[in-house]
């Protein structure tokens, strides 16, 4: 009979659920190598710290994190990724910067200008408009006792903080 059969159910969702995770592991392992890349050390290397948080909140195995730094630091044989900004115009002339991680530049670099053509866009060349944008970044303190609000918002300013924003739990700068 069609449809009645529990392991076939299972099989199928068993298939569907470890695809998704799969999908979210290469990613995330992606990330660790790039991050690992010239330090393969969480506790002087924040970027890898992070990529380690993002890892494990996603139930990542251990043993797939120490692999990606490992190949990512050398010690294993693996496949070199790196970054990669493109930089172009969207419909209307709006700038757009794209940012990627890529194992082949020369595929990637023709996806995003096709991506660009397709959409109404063009490539635009390195600079012609990153001069338009601004790095930025937050910071995000637990609140305790220790710290004051007065005395937080004030070394943030004096550090060059644009804004300090005061949540019930957190700073953020």
């Amino acid at each position: 009979m069609s449809g009645h059969s529990k392991w076939a159910n299972i099989k199928n969702k068993k298939a569907k659920t470890d695809a998704v995770k799969g999908k979210i592991f290469t990613k995330l392992g992606r990330e660790l190598a790039v991050a690992a890349k010239g330090n393969p050390d969480p506790y002087t290397n924040s970027k890898l710290a992070d990529a380690i948080a993002k890892a494990k909140a996603a139930n990542m195995p251990n043993d797939n994190i120490k692999r990606s730094i490992a190949k990512a630091s050398g010690e294993l044989s693996g496949v070199n990724y790196e970054n990669l900004t493109y930089e172009g115009y969207g419909i209307g002339g709006s700038a757009v910067i794209v940012k990627t991680l890529t194992d082949n530049k020369n595929r990637t670099g023709g996806d995003v200008r096709h991506i660009f053509d397709k959409c109404g866009g063009n490539l635009g060349t390195t600079g012609s408009v990153s001069y338009m944008f601004e790095n930025k970044g937050v910071i995000v303190i637990e609140r305790t006792v220790e710290l004051d609000e007065d005395a937080v918002m004030e070394m943030a300013l004096e550090a060059g903080a644009e804004d300090v924003v005061v949540e019930e739990d957190s700073y953020e700068i």
